[in-house]
């Protein structure tokens, strides 16, 4: 461990001299203190062709981390399958510590996976369905996820039953009582995003999950875009399940994400992929599936560091003050529709906007062509715009130009 640098924090001279000369601020004052976020954005090589304000899907790392990572594949090479036979999972494990330290539950309910559609698709195609049950999740949810219930429909004859999330509720309860009315004596496993994919609102999860389970209802959260992203502890949300990925808002390499079942569940569920007799309840017997890029998993620990230099609390605000700052800017003006909450609680980073008249997917090619603004266009039931996802590089002054080129574009 110790050769591969994960055996203590890692230091980030960069990172470090800036972190000293906020050290005395609020989270808050620093959320807007342009000066520290512009030494951040200097840690990252950008491209300059267009303004990237599609860090959803995948998150470029810091140089710092970058480096590191470049380094361990190297030395996973140079040791071959020494390292391979010898101490790889000693490391993942180290691994899964970490995570399970950020995540808030024990390292012995998670298992490293390679991003969250393989976590929260090992839970929906290991379920003991039997023809006849029903499932409940949001029209809004994520398509791979919506596709793999279709398939249990196919294979197993669920039921699967959508509803439709508000995207300006009134309060919790209003949220809570959508997923409420769609249960039935025959449901068993109701899904829900922490954070949603496509307008970023987030959605009261210990609530729907203390609903549910009254209601004798397992839940599966998708955390695809909550974990590194707000600051939530997995064990307080009382969830059955939760899933997500590592290289969006933790800036992982391409390539990770973990799954959390809750102690004494996993007995709930079949493998994928067979393996040797475990205990039942044993998490690791869920994803075996065989070699893969172990110096993936080694970015995690450096990432985490990265993460934690930063201060959760201080990347959350920043995020919120971000998306904030330019949906205030346009949500009165006629013929944009923000899609996203205007209520500071129900949202962070993420934020969907569109133009009355224009197609999202053109909305999208005339930003590029017309501003050189990358975004990626979403046109799903009820949420028709573009995804803006800033990250901690994101600059006001960018987010100052995608606001004119909304109003040009608006008028």
């Amino acid at each position: 461990m110790s050769l591969l640098g994960i055996g203590a924090p890692m230091a980030f001279p960069h990172l470090e001299k800036a972190l000293a000369k906020v050290k005395h601020k609020a989270d808050v004052e620093v959320a807007e203190d342009e000066d520290f976020w512009s030494s951040i954005r200097s840690g990252f090589k950008l491209k300059p062709d267009y303004i990237n304000l599609e860090n959803g899907y995948y998150c470029m790392l810091p140089e710092e981390t970058l480096e590191k990572f470049i380094s361990q594949v190297r030395e996973v090479n140079y040791q071959a399958s020494w390292y391979m036979r010898t101490v790889q999972w000693d490391n993942k494990q180290a691994m899964v510590g970490k995570l399970a330290k950020m995540a808030g539950c024990q390292s012995d309910e998670l298992v490293i996976t390679r991003n969250t559609t393989e976590s929260l698709d090992l839970v929906i195609s290991g379920y003991h369905w039997k023809k006849g049950d029903e499932s409940v999740m949001a029209a809004q949810d994520y398509g791979a996820m919506l596709n793999q219930f279709k398939l249990m429909e196919d294979r197993h004859g669920i039921v699967s039953k959508r509803v439709m999330i508000p995207n300006h509720p009134k309060n919790d309860q209003e949220i809570v009582d959508v997923y409420k009315a769609a249960i039935t004596a025959k449901t068993k496993l109701l899904m829900v995003c922490h954070m949603v994919n496509i307008t970023g609102q987030i959605l009261p999860i210990r609530k729907i999950c203390d609903m549910a389970h009254a209601k004798g209802v397992e839940v599966m959260v998708d955390g695809a875009h909550a974990f590194g992203h707000i600051e939530f502890n997995i064990s307080e949300l009382n969830c059955d399940y939760y899933g997500t990925s590592l290289h969006k808002w933790l800036t992982v390499p391409l390539g990770a994400g973990f799954l959390y079942v809750k102690k004494g569940k996993a007995s709930n569920l079949w493998p994928i992929f067979a393996e040797d007799d475990r205990d039942q309840n044993d998490i690791t017997r869920l994803n075996h599936t065989g070699t893969h890029p172990v110096h993936t998993d080694l970015a995690i620990s450096h990432a985490i560091d990265y993460h934690n230099k930063i201060g959760m609390k201080r990347k959350e605000s920043r995020l919120r003050y971000l998306q904030h700052y330019w949906t205030s800017k346009v949500r009165d003006i006629p013929g944009i529709i923000v899609n996203t909450p205007a209520d500071q609680n129900r949202h962070c980073g993420i934020g969907n906007v569109g133009i009355e008249g224009i197609e999202p997917a053109d909305l999208a090619k005339r930003l590029l062509d017309e501003h050189k603004i990358w975004t990626v266009a979403i046109d799903r039931p009820g949420v028709r715009g573009l995804r803006i996802t800033p990250n901690v590089y994101t600059s006001t002054e960018e987010l100052d130009v995608f606001v004119q080129a909304l109003k040009k574009l608006s008028a």
